[in-house]
């Protein structure tokens, strides 16, 4: 067994050499630690072995997995902090600066936030199967959370994901547990337009899986989050909400930043902007993901990466986003 074990962890070392970006690093995640890895075959053993080798080898198996864990993570690390980026400089340089969408903008900006929490941002198809979009999530046919999402179908049987929820799957059934992913992208719903809803508007999923994880941890990390893009302490409230991939469910809403809570069009004269669906990940999801629900918790969170640029920048009507007007871009400008 120890000698199958060290032969594994030299395997594992040989991989990470020649992983040159965060995506080869999570596929050797998947190949060592995943479901289907070796090393989870061999503690799958155990329920086979005798009572002196379940004590010999079970301690020696879980020591190993939490090191392979330590190797991965301190890859992605060193990874991220050795990025570097080479430029021409003998190309003449042009006056005009660029400038970035300010959804861009805040979707990164939560995106370098997650990553130093020890999250790994992924990205998932806009086009989706009604299965990852909906029954994995524990909404079956004809259930009638459906009708809280007008949803566009597509000719050829699939759709254009109404959340970014539609990834939570995915990811357990690669990486397995534990996990913490983010996911930032666009989604679509056949919305009425007004001054605060879009069909076309973008989200970032969050969901962590571990043992012990709790409704404190998922507030935790919400108030780091919006206290990091606003540069300041935000006033927020949770409140009970309806999702049928999470139990409990919760809305979380935060001031609105551009009438300071006094009521405007935009939060429809509430002072409170609805930000941010959440809660503990409903044992259902995790089991559709080859996730123990017995052994592992989580919750998952979707942030509107529009709403909180309207937050952020104090954009009144969410249509402007989407105009494509570069005069109103210019306000943008990179530094």
């Amino acid at each position: 067994m120890e000698e199958k074990i060290s032969k594994i962890k030299e395997e594992l070392l040989s991989s990470l050499k020649t992983a040159t970006k965060e995506a080869d690093i999570l596929n050797i995640k998947s190949k060592f630690l995943g479901k289907t890895s070796e090393l989870n075959g061999l503690l799958s053993d155990l329920k086979n072995m005798s009572i002196e080798d379940k004590k010999k080898y079970g301690s020696l198996l879980n020591v190993t997995k939490k090191e392979f864990e330590s190797i991965i993570e301190e890859a992605l690390d060193n990874l991220n902090s050795n990025v570097s980026y080479n430029f021409d400089d003998t190309l003449p340089a042009n006056e005009e600066m660029g400038s970035l969408h300010p959804v861009t903008i805040v979707a990164n900006d939560v995106g370098d936030i997650l990553r130093r929490m020890g999250f790994s941002v992924l990205s998932g198809p806009e086009m989706e199967t009604e299965y990852y979009n909906f029954e994995a999530l524990n909404v079956p046919k004809n259930h009638p959370a459906r009708d809280m999402q007008d949803t566009y179908y597509l000719d050829n049987g699939m759709l254009l994901r109404t959340q970014t929820s539609a990834m939570q799957v995915h990811a357990m059934e690669k990486f397995g547990a534990p996990l913490r992913i983010c996911v930032p992208g666009r989604t679509f719903r056949n919305e009425d337009l007004d001054a605060s809803h879009e069909n076309t508007f973008f989200q970032l999923e969050g969901m962590v899986i571990d043992k012990n994880i709790s409704i404190g941890n998922l507030i935790f990390t919400m108030q780091t989050i919006l206290k990091e893009i606003f540069k300041k302490e935000v006033k927020v409230r949770l409140r009970p909400g309806f999702f049928p991939f999470t139990e409990p469910s919760f809305e979380l809403d935060c001031s609105c930043m551009i009438c300071d809570g006094k009521g405007c069009p935009t939060c429809k004269h509430s002072g409170w902007i609805e930000l941010c669906p959440c809660g503990m990940i409903h044992p259902n999801v995790l089991k559709a993901g080859g996730i123990d629900p017995e052994e592992y918790n989580g919750f998952a969170f979707g942030i509107g990466l529009t709403r909180l640029a309207m937050m952020k920048y104090k954009i009144s009507d969410i249509r402007v986003l989407n105009s494509g007007d570069i005069r109103y871009l210019d306000n943008f400008k990179i530094n």
